[in-house]
């Protein structure tokens, strides 16, 4: 597939960590362009990735697939300045947590194709899980670019939009779970008389082995619990801990939190 020249507007986090996923996978240099609003913003991503820095006019006109990477509240004044200059037949890709294609559709010209993407920092490791969706006027074509842009950063799945801020909950904010759960998991071991190096290299290792199984085995995730967990055994004992405490209950309760938060900013930035 073509390399299509990719403007990334509003390099923040999220933003550099795709752009940098972008050129290890081989986009060109030269076929990246970003914006920044402060010049030593954009002069730091020059010296760190070669990549030209340009104005949001310059970019509009030069790219043909426009990322918007700014903060959700920050999409709707971004929006206005790039819309009414914006020919209707480039891509727009939105990373904007909870902002629905709508939203870019009722500010850019009529039949402008929008894609909505949801990743996460693994990317940074080539292990991202990327979903996407299709706005009204996105095609197949699109969708494919989509893919060839972030499949290279790890896996890559579409959904209906409908289905997005769920994603966002899951894995867009899912890896810091995971850190949070190790965290805990280490000051255990370091409880528990370990020394904090030791214990990190356990759970991450274990996190790590877990994980690898979890993906090529195939099982359900209850039948390799199963495994590990025997009869009147040291697993089943801190299992009865972790249930008494909630934590299924909780982990619940958590992605329904983060979900309703991405349908609140997206109601605030209407």
């Amino acid at each position: 597939m073509t390399k299509h020249t990719v403007a990334m507007l509003g390099t923040g986090k999220m933003g550099e960590v795709v752009l940098a996923g972008l050129l290890r996978s081989g986009w060109p240099a030269d076929r990246v362009l970003v914006t920044a609003r402060r010049p030593a913003r954009g002069a730091e991503l020059t010296e760190k990735y070669g990549v030209a820095v340009v104005t949001n006019a310059e970019a509009v006109e030069r790219a043909g697939i426009l990322t918007i990477a700014t903060k959700p509240q920050d999409a709707g004044t971004l929006l206005d300045q790039v819309g009414p200059s914006l020919p209707s037949g480039k891509l727009v890709v939105s990373l904007c947590a909870g902002l629905p294609t709508g939203f870019f559709a009722a500010r850019l010209p009529e039949g402008t194709p929008v894609i909505r993407v949801m990743t996460n920092t693994p990317a940074l490791v080539d292990q991202a899980m990327t979903a996407i969706s299709a706005g009204a006027h996105a095609t197949e074509e699109h969708l494919a670019v989509a893919e060839a842009m972030f499949t290279p950063l790890g896996s890559t799945v579409r959904v209906p939009e409908s289905q997005q801020d769920a994603v966002t909950a899951l894995s867009g904010s899912g890896p810091a779970y995971f850190y949070l759960l190790v965290e805990a998991m280490i000051d255990a071991g370091v409880l528990l008389g370990l020394p904090r190096q030791v214990a990190h290299e356990l759970i991450v290792q274990t996190a790590l082995g877990s994980a690898t199984m979890l993906r090529d085995s195939g099982e359900h995730p209850v039948k390799l619990r199963e495994a590990v967990t025997s009869p009147a055994g040291t697993t089943i004992s801190a299992i009865r801990e972790l249930e008494k405490h909630g934590v299924r209950a909780a982990m619940l309760s958590a992605l329904e939190a983060a979900r309703d938060r991405a349908r609140e900013i997206a109601a605030q930035a209407m």
